[in-house]
């Protein structure tokens, strides 16, 4: 059997990296390997300090 389209994606949180509060959950492709700008980190809003922040995967 063919896998399924969502098995080639694995769902990852987005950790700030100056508060450790973890933001926001989003799906990333697993299928050809992970992107180098996103191991890197992206900066997303983080509503603790409101401004934009640097934020890395976290995987649970």
């Amino acid at each position: 059997m063919a896998k399924k389209k969502s098995e080639a994606r694995e769902y990852v949180w987005l950790q700030c990296t100056e508060t450790g509060d973890l933001n926001y959950r989003t799906s990333v492709n697993v299928k050809g390997g992970m992107a180098e700008k996103l191991k890197e980190g992206m900066k997303k809003f983080c509503p603790r300090l409101r401004r934009h922040t640097l934020h890395k995967i976290k995987r649970k």
